[in-house]
């Protein structure tokens, strides 16, 4: 399993977000790249970057930092964050993004989806984001009426190799992940699952662990030294 330490950037800061509210928001360091470095330095070997202003549709304003941030390691990095056409999955992956995150585009636009699957097959991921077992879309600020389970299924029909799942209610809380999605999605699915929401001790990625899940992406916990890189590394 893969651990990826989390790096959210918002105006150029490395930031976490609380339940994904931009108004509760802890800044963790003002170079994004110099996070990176110590995620790396520490033994990741996959770093997980999220542009929040993009999730909000702010634009590219952390593209200095991306471009900075991805010349200063040498470790693959997968990123999301308001990444709606082509021509933005193009840029980034020339930037030398490892795998493109789509969150909101995947629900709206199907051929696109389509489209950049078959031209990116495995560089394309999809985040799926959910509330109460309905899917997200818009930086969490709209939830559908989509049951993220039969989503994430029809993803993997559609050709989708590896997804994101967030469960919202547990992002930043420090509470422990939703369990019982990941078991069933592991179970009903064949995609490659990476967790994200909530992980906040060696116990729960002893859980997600033993679920055979594809990767785990920690972020506040190690903000918080709640885990330790270095030991979880070891233990996956």
């Amino acid at each position: 399993m893969i651990i990826f330490p989390a790096i959210d950037i918002k105006d150029n800061k490395c930031v976490r977000l609380l339940q994904g509210d931009f108004d509760k928001v802890n800044v963790y360091g003002n170079d994004p790249s110099l996070m990176a470095k110590k995620w790396e330095d520490k033994g990741a070997k996959f770093l997980h970057m999220v542009s929040l202003n993009g999730a909000r549709g702010e634009g590219n304003v952390n593209d200095e930092s991306i471009k900075k941030l991805l010349s200063t390691v040498n470790i693959p990095v997968q990123m999301g964050g308001g990444i709606r056409s082509k021509e933005r999955v193009k840029e980034l992956l020339d930037l030398g993004v490892n795998r493109v995150i789509l969150g909101s585009v995947a629900i709206k636009d199907k051929e696109l989806l389509k489209d950049l699957i078959s031209q990116y097959k495995e560089k394309i991921v999809v985040s799926v984001d959910a509330k109460n077992g309905k899917v997200a879309a818009q930086g969490w600020e709209e939830v559908s009426d989509v049951n993220s389970l039969d989503f994430c299924k029809e993803l993997e029909e559609m050709g989708v190799k590896t997804i994101v799942y967030t469960d919202i209610s547990k992002d930043g809380m420090m509470i422990g992940p939703n369990f019982d999605i990941y078991e069933k999605l592991s179970k009903e699915t064949n995609l490659d699952i990476i967790a994200s929401g909530g992980v906040t001790s060696i116990e729960d990625v002893k859980k997600l662990k033993a679920m055979d899940l594809y990767g785990v992406i920690i972020g506040k916990s190690l903000y918080e030294n709640k885990i330790d890189l270095k030991e979880v590394l070891d233990l996956c």
